[in-house]
């Protein structure tokens, strides 16, 4: 008997030659795969089902939806304001008074005012509750309903000059206080240009829609 012959076979089966059969584990590669896979999807679900809680309790979907809307906002669109119908000078009545300790400023400035288109009024020294008191340029001084008419065209003529209206002012004349720290008047040139950019239409902008 072989020694090759498993016990108790008594010589009745014999295994010859120099080769035997190998024992090797079953295969279960194809499980594994599938088991990744399975996981794999199993996590990608949680993780779109999160988000999605997310946006419900955080709203999300509401922050889109305005996102959204804003973006739809149509463009603006500019558009010429009206000229402003302001007074010329010729209907303008200047007062002229001189507030410092230099003399013939007054009737100097009252001279180029009247050249320049202005109807001029008093001349003189200012009262006695600006005389040198203004340490500015100048002030200018009339009624309320003045503010935006008749007192712009005439502050083109004093860069720098304070403007003030009410105090009780009687007729729609004008005050024009010489200050300590005038010079002259604005060139002509340049106070043309300033007043001709007075009456210039105002370019506006505005939205077709709220919040835009």
């Amino acid at each position: 008997m072989s020694m090759l012959t498993p016990p108790g076979m008594g010589g009745q089966y014999r295994v010859t030659g120099d080769k035997y059969p190998r024992m090797r584990p079953p295969r279960r590669r194809g499980r594994l795969v599938a088991a990744v896979v399975a996981s794999v999807a199993a996590l990608g679900l949680i993780g779109w089902g999160t988000l999605q809680l997310i946006d419900v309790f955080t709203g999300g979907g509401k922050k889109s939806a305005a996102a959204g809307t804003k973006a739809e906002c149509p463009v603006a669109k500019a558009s010429a304001a009206p000229a402003r119908a302001l007074p010329e000078p010729r209907t303008i009545t200047v007062n002229v008074y001189n507030a410092t300790t230099r003399s013939g400023l007054a009737k100097a400035t009252a001279d180029e005012l009247k050249k320049r288109g202005f109807k001029i009024g008093d001349v003189g020294n200012a009262p006695k509750e600006f005389d040198k008191k203004v340490k500015g340029a100048g002030v200018l001084l009339g009624p309320a309903s003045a503010l935006d008419t008749s007192l712009p065209v005439l502050a083109t003529q004093l860069t720098g000059a304070e403007r003030r209206t009410g105090g009780g002012r009687k007729g729609a004349g004008l005050d024009l206080i010489i200050g300590d720290k005038f010079g002259s008047l604005t060139r002509r040139a340049a106070a043309d240009q300033a007043l001709a950019r007075l009456s210039e239409p105002k370019r506006t902008t505005a939205a077709s829609q709220k919040g835009c």
